[in-house]
């Protein structure tokens, strides 16, 4: 399995618990209890890699506010067309979480004033259609970004864009994190910060947004042009299954 072990995945030293909510959903209405499955990408493969940092302090408040999170190594993930037919393990598994996710979260660091290649590629192995299934269209998405000096939003403005071309609901908060060789300390937990508390809003948004919207994305993600597309007779989105593929990845 592709999937990064989390280290002490309920040991959150730098969040005050007395301003958290632990289960935020409690107050959002009826509907499906299942915690919700929310994919996490970063994109650098250095050992002390910040934006992995990042994507594993996210992951750590998800399962704080009752989430399932799920973070996925790309360290031997091919090159878009690399491989002939996309046929590699990796690209399978990351296009299996992308299927079984209901949000995501992506977190970069910048490079040259953009996303890295390796994020990138991830992105790119993430085709809008696998017959009749849609592994990104009416998950939720949230971007962040850790730099090397001072604080820019560059990354999270690619990632924003490209999680509107996948077809995502991307929340309007978002982080970047500057200079993140400060905030970390040796074993690679953040410290007690305003890029903490900001990382904290859009972890509790994002996970907000995924329950409020998770009852309703079948009909708010299904197309005219899709429908007439495909030919034939009218679909039912209560029925279509590629309207309903998030609802049943589990």
């Amino acid at each position: 399995m592709r999937l990064r072990l989390l280290a002490d995945p309920d040991f959150l030293p730098a969040l005050d618990k007395r301003y958290a909510l632990q289960r935020p959903k409690n107050d959002l209405g009826s509907g499906p209890q299942y915690p919700p499955r929310i994919l996490l990408l970063y994109g650098s493969l250095r050992e002390r890699s910040y934006s992995r940092f990042v994507v594993e302090e996210a992951a750590r408040l998800l399962r704080f506010f009752g989430a399932e999170p799920r973070i996925f190594d790309p360290s031997d993930l091919p090159l878009p067309d690399q491989v002939r037919a996309d046929n590699h393990p990796a690209v399978h598994e990351l296009r299996e979480l992308a299927m079984w996710s209901e949000g995501q979260i992506w977190c970069s660091p910048e490079r040259h004033g953009q996303i890295t290649g390796v994020m990138k590629a991830q992105i790119d192995h993430l085709p809008l259609n696998i017959g009749g299934m849609r592994p990104t269209q009416g998950r939720t998405l949230a971007v962040m970004q850790v730099c090397g000096g001072s604080q820019s939003f560059n990354a999270v403005n690619t990632l924003r864009l490209l999680g509107r071309w996948m077809r995502m609901f991307t929340i309007p908060n978002q982080s970047s994190v500057a200079k993140a060789f400060q905030e970390f300390d040796e074993a690679g937990r953040m410290r007690s910060s305003g890029y903490y508390e900001r990382i904290v809003d859009v972890v509790e948004e994002l996970f907000r947004f995924t329950i409020l919207l998770r009852p309703h994305v079948a009909i708010l993600s299904d197309r005219y042009s899709e429908r007439k597309e495909a030919g034939g007779p009218a679909k039912d989105v209560g029925t279509d299954l590629s309207a309903i593929a998030t609802a049943h990845q589990r």
